[in-house]
């Protein structure tokens, strides 16, 4: 016995020198924020003064970014399939309904590209590039600090289909997005916790026009928008024209990350409806809205866990994909 429990503490001493591990094993490798500790030290410390410069110059710019990751994962996975552009039979995601005219930031990701190659040539995958530029957007404008999960490859491929199916629409009904989540293998509380997002950003007005003139097809407004609010929107979006009139998510604090976006949408002044239907759509999506507009912490910790658990849709790793040279394109040759 007196042998057994020498060894038990032995065994407990030498576990206390392990390190904890934020890792995921993916078919071919693994996931974790030490990836390019030894290939690419300076990895992180490259991106994040690119993302700083292009948020002190423009704050919406960090939605954008926030928003590419969220848009590249929910099609084929986290493989930076966004940032191709159309070349040959390939036809680029960013042609599809949720992306055209909207998704923005790619000169962004070109310039934290070059910057990378140039320091670690085929090294670091622009799939890592779209989730550390997320995590540092979020950083930048207030939200919570997270450790990402590092190793993605890149796709040699894009999915114009998935993406105009798979991305959830701003007049979708709450259990459609909800099941859109759920194809990813996100819950409700991973739908609610990332809806926060649009804490900051901004929505345009053909993405809530509906809401405001005929929100079920007879010719009536929305009226679970609140009125005073509703009549603002139509004054700078109109029946017809005014596209592309740009309305803050979260008009109380729109630069800032926080929980006023949730406060809003109890007030009933959610911008789009995909976000009020987390109100009305669901008493457990509205349990969570309540929480976490009492409680910030609380919001700010689950976004941290939802954006990791997102970050692991069905990344390519090992050997699978490839090391794009330049994020728009695939290479022309095999790795």
């Amino acid at each position: 016995m007196a042998h057994l429990s020498v060894s038990f503490l032995l065994a407990l001493s030498l576990l206390a020198f392990v390190p904890l591990c934020l890792c995921v094993r993916y078919q071919g490798g693994y996931l974790y924020p030490q990836f390019y500790d030894h290939s690419c030290p300076q990895a992180q410390e490259i991106v994040k003064p690119i993302v700083a410069k292009a948020v002190a110059k423009e704050t919406r710019m960090a939605a954008s970014l926030l928003r590419l990751h969220f848009h590249d994962c929910f099609v084929k996975g986290c493989d930076a399939s966004i940032l191709l552009d159309s070349n040959g039979n390939l036809v680029s995601e960013k042609r599809s309904n949720p992306n055209r005219n909207s998704a923005r930031g790619f000169e962004i990701i070109d310039e934290i590209k070059y910057a990378l190659e140039k320091e670690c040539p085929h090294t670091v995958s622009c799939a890592d590039i779209l989730a550390l530029v997320a995590r540092d957007a979020t950083v930048l404008t207030g939200g919570p600090h997270f450790e990402v999960p590092l190793g993605r490859r890149d796709s040699r491929g894009a999915s114009l289909s998935g993406s105009n199916n798979n991305i959830p629409a701003p007049n979708n009904t709450f259990q459609t997005i909800l099941t859109k989540f759920k194809l990813q293998g996100l819950d409700i509380v991973d739908l609610v916790a990332l809806s926060g997002s649009h804490t900051i950003g901004n929505g345009r007005c053909t993405s809530f026009r509906q809401r405001l003139y005929n929100q079920t097809g007879n010719g009536q407004p929305d009226y679970t928008l609140e009125q005073s609010y509703a009549a603002q929107l139509r004054s700078r979006c109109p029946r017809s024209g005014g596209d592309q009139n740009q309305f803050f998510l979260d008009f109380v604090s729109p630069a800032k990350f926080d929980n006023s976006y949730f406060k809003l949408l109890l007030a009933s002044k959610g911008l789009l409806s995909s976000d009020e239907v987390l109100v009305t759509g669901s008493q457990v999506s509205k349990q969570l809205v309540q929480k976490y507009a009492e409680n910030n912490e609380l919001f700010f910790e689950q976004f941290a866990k939802s954006m990791i658990k997102m970050g692991n849709i069905s990344p390519l790793t090992g050997s699978r994909g490839e090391i794009r040279e330049n994020c728009r394109k695939i290479n022309n040759y095999e790795d």
